[in-house]
């Protein structure tokens, strides 16, 4: 059940070690400096970048590395400019990836990510030859031990605000919203006081893969790891269907 709990996947990423936040510190940064650069680096009137910056604090990303981040992408003209690019294909047993990236040599990220899926045993496909096995969500996460309010009234908060749905797990709440109503729900929640484990745009498989094979379970974990080292990748999306004791160490 683990591939559908975004939870377990969310604690197990923050558990890791300081050089896999420094990735994520990494990740922010650059969606903070394009965030600054298509609306402006004032948060009220800007509000993608609100909701990378309330992703920053959920990752406990320092207030001054946030403003700095702003700051410089505000007053740096000749700053970065990071292009957006999606690549899709295929893992072990026809399991389904979709990569996000933001990059500023665009050669050098398709190469590696491409390196990334033949050393998994998978390969990279056209563009949109996975993306319709996935719905694009507003999807948020609340630890249930740090809301000690009522269900029901956390989910009239979310439905009132736009959500599309709302389903209590075992540890957590998952709120679910259209890409468009996601930043109104969000910003409802943390008006509410809801402390958020991860608040993003994501995309979510509609259905799930099983790996059985020892070696199909290596390689797919293969792919996975080595998109995740790359500076370049922002996100990776799957529809591994991942047992719960089958974790990266």
């Amino acid at each position: 059940m683990s591939g559908h709990s975004k939870f377990a996947n969310i604690k197990h990423k923050k558990e890791k070690n300081d050089a896999a936040k420094g990735k994520i510190f990494t990740i922010i940064g650059r969606e903070i400096a394009v965030a600054v650069k298509e609306g402006g680096p004032d948060p009220a009137n800007n509000s993608k970048l609100r909701d990378v910056i309330a992703k920053a604090k959920a990752n406990n990303m320092p207030n001054d590395t946030i403003d700095r981040g702003i700051k410089k992408a505000a007053g740096d003209a000749n700053s970065v400019n990071y292009v957006t690019v999606t690549y899709e294909g295929y893992g072990p047993n026809g399991s389904a990836i979709i990569v996000d990236a933001l990059t500023d040599n665009k050669n050098r990220t398709a190469s590696n990510v491409r390196n990334a899926f033949t050393k998994g045993g998978g390969n990279v496909g056209t563009q949109g030859c996975v993306s319709f096995m996935f719905d694009k969500k507003g999807q948020i996460i609340i630890d249930k031990e740090e809301y000690t309010g009522d269900a029901d009234e956390l989910m009239m908060l979310a439905v009132d605000a736009g959500a599309e749905d709302f389903a209590e797990e075992e540890d957590s709440f998952e709120i679910t919203t259209s890409p468009e109503d996601f930043s109104a729900v969000r910003e409802a929640l943390e008006n509410g006081g809801i402390l958020m484990v991860s608040a993003e745009v994501t995309m979510i498989p509609q259905t799930w893969v099983e790996l059985t094979d020892e070696n199909d379970i290596k390689k797919m974990n293969r792919i996975l790891d080595l998109l995740d080292e790359d500076d370049d990748v922002q996100a990776v999306y799957h529809n591994w269907d991942r047992p719960d004791d089958e974790e990266e160490d």
